[in-house]
């Protein structure tokens, strides 16, 4: 068996912890490692326990999730962060990406989605519930009719559109190499020329990208 995904729980409120906790202690393949009540203890556990995965609040005392996200993704490899709200406004969700949050998950719908969310982002990958995803989509073509996004995607070579697929799917090089039949150091030069042709910075923002332009839509659905 796979070593479990390591979890921490940033929550300002205890029985939301111990309610995650009994919820996520069930699944084989999660382990909790440690918990955190604001902000400031969530970086410093990050750095003492080096979880996969952090389900963050937003708001907290001393320091809110936000800003959590923000200083933790500056750490040396750093954990993917899962967003954890009651907010479903557009207001609340792109600043959680643009902090560098890897998905957004809420309170109301834990109980179905959050472990399938864990589980994504841990793989690499993007949560984003049914109306975020419109609402990421949306924003995208709004930016694009504004002139303000450039369609970079369109200056991609097929090869390099394949590669951006199935890295936002959350596939490792070696794994693309082997379906492509190309060396792990080729798709990494894809990677490389992706990443600057469409002028991104990290995995998640990869992933965001593909998820709003609908080149994930086969894996979305359901």
């Amino acid at each position: 068996m796979d070593k479990p995904i390591r979890i921490l729980l940033v929550d300002d409120h205890r029985v939301v912890r111990l309610g995650l906790r009994t919820l996520l202690e069930t699944e084989p393949d999660m382990e909790i490692v440690g918990e955190a009540g604001n902000g400031v203890e969530a970086v410093a556990a990050v750095q003492a326990l080096r979880p996969d995965v952090v389900i963050m609040d937003i708001s907290m005392p001393e320091m809110d999730g936000l800003e959590a996200t923000r200083r933790i993704r500056t750490l040396e490899q750093p954990p993917a962060i899962l967003i954890l709200t009651v907010h479903a406004q557009e207001r609340y969700l792109f600043p959680v990406l643009k902090a560098g949050g890897s998905g957004y998950v809420l309170k109301s719908t834990v109980d179905t989605e959050l472990v399938d969310a864990i589980r994504a982002v841990a793989a690499g990958g993007a949560f984003l519930y049914p109306s975020a995803q419109r609402m990421v989509l949306e924003d995208y073509l709004a930016r694009t009719r504004s002139g303000a996004e450039q369609d970079a995607y369109d200056r991609l070579s097929e090869r390099e559109r394949e590669v951006l697929k199935l890295l936002a799917l959350g596939h490792t090089a070696s794994e693309i190499a082997e379906q492509l039949a190309l060396s792990p150091k080729s798709v990494e030069t894809y990677r490389a020329r992706i990443m600057e042709k469409l002028d991104l910075d990290s995995r998640p923002a990869l992933v965001k990208y593909a998820l709003a332009r609908g080149l994930l839509s086969d894996s979305t659905q359901g």
